[in-house]
């Protein structure tokens, strides 16, 4: 299936709906997706997952890089993984940078 990064700014919040797989082609796009919520200097990143089936190496770095560029007072919230993108992550230790949620919560998100 075919990568697709939808962009949304709400309420301070940098929404990015991630679908398809998430491999080498693909993590520009979702670079580019990063940058421009970097330059908007959003207080929370919202990574909308439950429609990614695959991450490469490659989407992995690109998370980084979104943790990097974000800095540490950003917040990365991940939600609704799939249980193989969540193992993958795992391998990585990346789960110790950011948030897991089942469900988008306003509450916690926003609140940020």
């Amino acid at each position: 299936m075919a990568f697709n990064s939808v962009l949304e700014i709400v309420n301070g919040v940098a929404k990015i709906t991630l679908s398809g797989e998430l491999d080498a082609a693909a993590a520009p796009a979702f670079r580019t997706d990063v940058e421009k919520a970097a330059a908007a200097k959003v207080k929370a990143v919202a990574l909308l997952m439950k429609d990614l089936e695959y991450m490469a190496s490659a989407g992995l770095r690109a998370l980084v890089f979104a943790k990097q560029k974000m800095g540490a007072q950003t917040e990365i919230y991940m939600i609704g993984l799939q249980e193989s993108v969540m193992e993958t992550i795992e391998m990585t230790g990346f789960q110790n940078s950011v948030t897991f949620l089942d469900s988008y919560d306003a509450a916690k998100v926003e609140g940020a």
